[in-house]
């Protein structure tokens, strides 16, 4: 199907007025999507809208045409915002490395929508799997081409579903920053640097410069010295303004009722990537992941990294990701000997409660 062009920027705020149009123009918050925008198109990235049978529609940047042997691999962002804004310098370096990317808005995130009340996770693999299955070459028979996905946080959350839901489309997996070991009692316990789910949502939806100064300061390991109130205002006002419910019920749909006794196991070969400082997810979170999946899994704890791995560590992560993918060879528990069983003992020893300061969001 011929591409549709891109959805209109982010959030510029609809309405008229001088003033609305003029804070657009100087918004560095839309400058900055501009340029993302731009990376997927100039790495060869060409979007298109996938409308599905309940009427939702995915957005979904597809790969440059390139030879069939080039390996299909999924990319689905976290919570903080559209994909274009957490993958454009991934594109050239996977693309090099002999990867087709796919790269989707989530529902309820850039250019993806639908009229459907549920919020899970599962509801959000089923809508990627859907349009995976509408561009991938062999869709919908049965010998469709199987793809690698890489889930960051949020995105794991969805990839961890899509994984066990449909396992003949998903070949293997790499979760990065993802808590789907989380369980709602992790809150009483003080896990989380939040007593519960609407503080959490004040934090990640944040319509306060004070709250997110504060998402900032945890999901960063080092977070910027300087943040100007101009910037961080405009922030808000692009980014974080809309879906503001629609989100807050996913955030609910993650924790209300979770144990770690419900969560299946899935079978594909997952890599797990994990700063070793995240106060979001904390590390506690990726080692009970490991212990969940077993001999499937190998979990690399990356130093001098929080949450934003993808930020603070992009060579990092990118190398990561291509040699499990491109390379199924590759394994990396010798490459960081001890440094989960380490990490375990480390754990084990400690208490879950902390100081406010440090301790993690969710």
């Amino acid at each position: 199907m011929p591409p549709p062009p891109p959805p209109p920027p982010l959030s510029a705020g609809g309405g008229g007025g001088g003033r609305r149009r003029w804070q657009n123009r100087l918004s560095p918050t839309l400058a900055r999507d501009r340029c993302y925008t731009r990376a997927f198109r100039s790495a060869g990235l060409r979007p298109t809208a996938i409308p599905l049978p309940d009427g939702a529609v995915v957005h979904l940047w597809l790969p440059p045409a390139a030879p069939p042997e080039l390996h299909p691999v999924l990319l689905l962002h976290g919570f903080g915002a559209r994909a274009t804004w957490q993958w454009a310098p991934f594109l050239r370096p996977l693309i090099a490395a002999g990867l087709a990317p796919f790269v989707p808005d989530l529902v309820f995130f850039g250019g993806s929508a639908s009229p459907a009340a549920d919020r899970s996770p599962a509801y959000q693999a089923a809508c990627v799997a859907a349009a995976m299955a509408a561009v991938l070459p062999g869709a919908p028979q049965a010998q469709a081409q199987r793809y690698a996905v890489v889930g960051v946080s949020y995105g794991g959350f969805v990839a961890y579903h899509l994984a066990h839901a449909f396992p003949a489309a998903v070949e293997r997996l790499v979760l990065v920053a993802a808590g789907v070991c989380l369980e709602e009692a992790d809150l009483a316990a003080g896990l989380f640097a939040v007593e519960d789910i609407a503080e959490a949502a004040s934090l990640l939806l944040p319509q306060r410069p004070e709250d997110l100064r504060r998402l900032v300061g945890l999901t960063f390991c080092r977070p910027p010295r300087f943040m100007p109130s101009c910037f961080i205002r405009d922030y808000i006002r692009v980014m974080c303004t809309e879906n503001v419910k629609e989100k807050t019920e996913l955030l609910h749909a993650l924790i209300n009722g979770k144990k770690l006794s419900d969560l299946p196991k899935i079978n594909q070969q997952t890599l797990i990537i994990w700063g070793e400082q995240d106060r979001v997810f904390p590390l506690e979170l990726g080692l009970r992941l490991k212990r969940h999946l077993g001999d499937t899994s190998e979990l690399v704890i990356v130093k001098n990294a929080g949450h934003a791995i993808n930020r603070e560590k992009p060579a990092e992560l990118c190398r990561l990701i291509k040699n499990y993918i491109a390379d199924p060879s590759v394994k990396y528990r010798d490459g960081h000997k001890g440094s989960w069983k380490s990490a375990i003992k480390r754990f084990a020893g400690s208490s879950l409660r902390k100081v406010d300061s440090t301790r993690p969001l969710l």
